[in-house]
């Protein structure tokens, strides 16, 4: 009994909650599931996994908005205003305040307005940069891997959490099941011991130990249920189900275990190393255009304006709009050159600096990323080999414990037994009925870690095919 309730236990731990678009599958509001297609509705469903396929959507947006940095600046405006024209000689420190004026000073101050207006374009193009552009395009394509990378880490994540949830139910309910017929058979037990008591065939002290025993395994089926209860409240929030309304079908995993294994995975190739390389790549870049960032800037230039006022040089003020026409035309051509600050040099070389310790620090993630894969592919196949040889042994252990319990049972008939030796034999059978309904799903669970821990379930789910 000590050891029925350990199994059940466990079982109750493994059911709490843990921390590509394919076919159409049902949804999970009424629906009964499979494994498979349970976890198919969470990859394309899940909050988190929307999330995550939209940040690569915004990612591959900013690799288009860097590109645009290639392109020439064409801006233009067209201004007409009504204004004073008192203008005086001398300079205005940049500022933001004072409208520019230009023109000569008027003989005579005014506070007459004059129409004027102003059009113009300007043409701006970058034909060179020493790299810059293209170290903040190759940093724009970093993110977009690392989007890609982090995505299939949350859809690989969700499926971890959905499939354990789903095979941790198909535990429990397989343990309702054995509890429910370990309860039915001390009921007939206790009802047969009645009898001979009141037959005064078997002292009174054996009926009180029956029914000891079949409220034990009362209570047992109830922690069971429990058990269940907790393991689909946690598959259905997986799942965005309403309570209740998810169930399982998990006939085709409990009838067979698959009998290959599919080939070992590189631990490179696992979404968590990927997404830690290319958080290196990301970092890397982001050194590419620091180390580009005090280069000169040069731009080729164009622009073509033109101008007209009511005001004369001479201090004649127009009154009427004849400032609105466009009377003098300027254009202008040439090649500008902006070199960086000088005084920048600190904060670019502490900027440098930043980045090539956070390089270091990807690599070294990366590394333990990699460790991190290895030490769970070698902790999934130990565990998956050890599934395998309990899940073997188990029905020997089942074929032994219902033979025992037969044979308990026809000795206590003939009186040859007591019943402390029947119900001791009852307990091993309900044990080894549970155990060899949980050793199969652990070998399941244990398909599902190996997957995990390789990076892909795809082959398990070929696995789930029949």
């Amino acid at each position: 009994m000590l050891r029925f309730s350990s199994v059940v236990g466990v079982l109750i731990v493994l059911c709490l909650p843990a921390g590509v678009h394919a076919q159409a599958v049902p949804a999970p509001e009424s629906s009964t599931l499979t494994l498979d297609q349970a976890l198919r509705y969470a990859v394309d469903h899940y909050p988190s996994v929307r999330a995550a396929m939209e940040q690569v959507n915004a990612s591959t947006a900013g690799v288009q908005l860097a590109k645009t940095a290639y392109l020439p600046r064409l801006d233009s405006l067209w201004q007409s205003n009504l204004a004073t024209t008192n203008n005086v000689f001398g300079q205005v420190l940049p500022q933001s305040v004072i409208p520019a004026l230009s023109g000569p000073v008027l003989p005579n101050a005014s506070s007459q307005g004059v129409w004027s207006s102003a059009t113009g374009a300007f043409a701006s193009w970058e034909p060179f940069d020493f790299g810059l552009r293209g170290a903040t395009v190759a940093g724009a394509e970093a993110a977009v891997t690392r989007a890609r990378a982090g995505a299939a880490m949350t859809q690989l994540d969700v499926q971890s959490a959905v499939g354990a949830a789903f095979l941790n139910l198909a535990a429990a309910q397989e343990a309702v099941k054995s509890a429910q017929a370990d309860v039915d058979r001390r009921d007939v037990l206790v009802r047969m011991i009645q009898t001979l008591v009141d037959n005064q065939l078997r002292p009174g002290a054996d009926a009180s130990r029956a029914g000891a025993e079949r409220a034990a395994a009362q209570t047992r089926l109830l922690l069971a249920q429990q058990t269940a209860a907790v393991a689909e409240a946690t598959l259905t929030r997986l799942l965005g189900g309403t309570p209740g309304a998810v169930s399982i079908d998990a006939t085709g995993l409990l009838g067979r275990v698959p009998a290959e294994d599919g080939p070992a995975t590189a631990a490179a190739a696992h979404p968590l190393a990927l997404l830690r390389q290319a958080s290196v790549s990301a970092a890397e870049a982001q050194q590419r255009v620091l180390a580009r960032t005090d280069y000169p800037r040069v731009y080729v230039q164009s622009s073509l304006s033109a101008r007209g006022s009511g005001a004369d040089p001479n201090g004649t003020l127009s009154a009427g709009p004849d400032g609105l026409g466009l009377e003098r035309v300027n254009w202008a051509a040439g090649i500008q050159v902006v070199f960086p600050n000088v005084f920048d040099f600190a904060s670019l070389s502490a900027r440098k600096a930043a980045a090539s310790a956070t390089t270091r620090a990807e690599s070294a993630l990366y590394d333990e990323a990699l460790l991190t894969v290895t030490a769970q592919q070698q902790v999934a196949r130990a565990t998956l080999q050890a599934a395998r040889a309990i899940a073997a042994n188990t029905p020997v252990q089942l074929a032994a414990a219902r033979q025992s319990e037969t044979q308990a049972r026809a000795r206590y008939d003939a009186g040859l037994a007591t019943l402390n030796e029947l119900a001791d034999a009852q307990s091993l059978l309900a044990q080894a009925e549970v155990q060899d309904q949980v050793a199969r799903v652990d070998v399941w669970r244990a398909l599902l870690s190996r997957a995990v821990a390789d990076g892909s379930l795809a082959s398990f789910l070929t696995q789930l095919r029949p």
